[in-house]
């Protein structure tokens, strides 16, 4: 602690000189100002102008460097600030660029999770290394852990190295299921298939490598694994249920993203298949169902194929007078559903008599459809379009009907008295 405390004070004594607290000023005066501009002059992220303006701060960068050189005072730092301002430029163009090519939510995401982080840890580093040399203080230990020094920089790493390994593996992921996507064609759900085991995979290599550069040994790993399924077997073991579910899962493709399964008698597309839980878009309502992975393994799941095959069959249930041709009816069905553009010609739709009713004849007109996400809008538009044809075609859709008999009064009979008095 005493180290600590003695590379703090000699940070801020370095802070204390004239040189480096104008040049401190400076960029603070300088970002205040771009910043100002920036708020005044507000463009939307898809706009050049956000480089337009840190080029105009690169500039005035560029001139402060120059002037504190004319007056013979140090401008290492302004220099330092100038050349991550032009990486972080950098960085913007190549946003800019893959957002003309790729979904603008996913690479503004991406970088605000990713590479914005990345940088800030990175400048920040280089600055500090730029006041004062980090080795000395990140060599500072804190505890024997395992047999082996724990320092301030093996704390740092166990504090930023796992985000970034989590979030960094996004992007080689998704490239290696582009590429093999081009090169095997497979179908849009077996590549975020593969992506998601690619990406498992690069955060299991990281996490190790991170534990063997912060110095744990092959003996703490073991110790680390032992109490880990010892908190297994009595706290999380539905957590590694869960994860192991989800990779099998992803290995036995049955449930994939892009995949769509019935829940509850309402269609739902896999939007994602997490680590602990499945994130399913229900189409009725718009909303997220968030179902654990050792769901699908423990219940019954209707699934359709995902990709090219998503081929639904459904129903329509109508009922006709009995005085009318159940031919006519059942020719009259298919020609409605045969209309409809959203109807697949093939297999082709088919009606069929499903049942005497008490007031009428049941109908059931079945027919298939490519996305059964729509099965609901379209089932509403051939009942809609039947309607119609029922009554352009004079066919009575009858309805039950009641009669109620009121028995009369009975008289009093001669004998009995009508008790007036």
């Amino acid at each position: 602690m005493n180290q600590i405390v003695f590379e703090l004070n000699g940070w801020l004594s370095l802070l204390g000189r004239f040189s480096l607290a104008l040049q401190l000023a400076v960029l603070v005066g300088l970002l205040l100002v771009s910043r100002m501009w920036f708020r005044s002059h507000r463009t939307s992220p898809a706009s050049w102008a956000i480089v337009y303006t840190e080029l105009a701060f690169l500039a005035s960068l560029g001139l402060a460097f120059l002037l504190l050189g004319l007056v013979g005072m140090p401008a290492g730092l302004v220099a330092l600030a100038a050349q991550l301002l032009a990486i972080w430029i950098g960085l913007e163009i190549a946003r800019l660029l893959l957002r003309r090519h790729n979904d603008p939510r996913a690479v503004d995401a991406y970088f605000q999770r990713a590479v914005r982080p990345l940088f800030f840890v990175i400048g920040l580093l280089a600055c500090l290394g730029k006041i004062d040399s980090l080795e000395s203080f990140g060599n500072i230990s804190l505890m024997r852990l395992f047999d082996e020094k724990f320092t301030i920089g093996d704390l740092g790493l166990l504090l930023t190295l796992p985000y970034f390994v989590v979030v960094l593996s996004e992007l080689p992921a998704f490239l290696f299921g582009a590429t093999a996507s081009r090169l095997t064609g497979m179908a849009a759900g077996n590549r975020k298939a593969l992506e998601l085991i690619i990406r498992y995979l690069l955060i299991g290599l990281g996490l190790v490598w991170m534990s063997s550069f912060v110095g744990l040994n092959g003996n703490a790993l073991a110790a680390m694994a032992g109490g880990l399924s010892v908190g297994l077997g009595f706290g999380i073991k539905e957590v590694f249920s869960n994860f192991v579910s989800g990779l099998w899962l992803l290995l036995e493709g049955s449930v994939r993203p892009g995949e769509v399964l019935m829940v509850e008698g309402v269609p739902c597309q896999v939007k994602n298949l997490g680590l602990r839980a499945s994130t399913l878009l229900r189409s009725s309502d718009n909303a997220q169902l968030v179902v654990p992975n050792q769901t699908f393994f423990t219940n019954t799941t209707t699934a359709f194929t995902g990709g090219t095959n998503a081929l639904r069959r459904s129903s329509v249930t109508v009922g006709a007078a009995y005085n009318h041709e159940p031919d006519a009816v059942i020719a009259l069905l298919v020609a409605t559903a045969k209309a409809n553009p959203r109807v697949l010609t093939d297999p082709p739709p088919s009606a069929s008599v499903s049942n005497y009713g008490a007031s009428s004849i049941d109908y059931s007109l079945g027919f298939s459809i490519a996305d059964p996400l729509t099965s609901g809008g379209i089932s509403s538009e051939l009942r809609r379009a039947i309607w119609y044809a029922f009554r352009d075609n004079g066919i009575e859709m009858p309805f039950p009907q009641q009669v109620l008999h009121w028995a009369p009064k009975s008289r009093p009979s001669e004998g009995q008295s009508s008790g007036i008095h």
